[in-house]
């Protein structure tokens, strides 16, 4: 009897968690868009009332897509080799027959990301901030120039 459960709650479990993460997650997003409008909405109708200028629209309003910070390839870095330390760890002591070259790949690809973060990541990422910080710097500057006028 229960042996013939397993494979339903199998195909069930498989198809309705992913299925549910998606719907989930698309919930989420309509109601931090939401979240958005309203406070782009507050932010112009206050600077209307005090006759400033009038803010652009925020790009994640528009496009629906939001900035995403730079991504450092420190995480992955550590992450992969991590990864392919254990699994050359696991077969030295276990003594499986799986090769430790396949522990290798991942460790390599750590490595990798690793050099690379130290090498030019850190530039990247440092140009990526002065450039953040520059765009900030204009827009305070439009918006701080007092009240706009008509």
């Amino acid at each position: 009897m229960l042996s013939d459960l397993v494979p339903i709650l199998a195909i069930v479990f498989s198809l309705g968690l992913p299925l549910s993460a998606v719907i989930i997650w698309i919930a989420l997003n309509y109601r931090k868009r939401v979240r958005l409008m309203e406070l782009s909405h507050a932010e112009r109708m206050a600077a209307i009332e005090r006759g400033m200028e009038v803010p652009p629209l925020p790009l994640e309003l528009i496009d629906g897509q939001s900035r995403r910070r730079p991504r450092s390839s420190l995480l992955p870095g550590l992450v992969w080799f991590f990864i392919g330390l254990a699994m050359v760890a696991g077969s030295i002591s276990i003594g499986d027959d799986l090769p430790v070259v396949f522990g290798l790949v991942p460790l390599a690809i750590g490595l990798a990301y690793l050099i690379y973060y130290a090498v030019e990541g850190r530039h990247v990422e440092a140009r990526q901030q002065e450039q953040d910080m520059r765009d900030r710097a204009e827009r305070n500057g439009r918006y701080s120039q007092g009240p706009a006028t008509l």
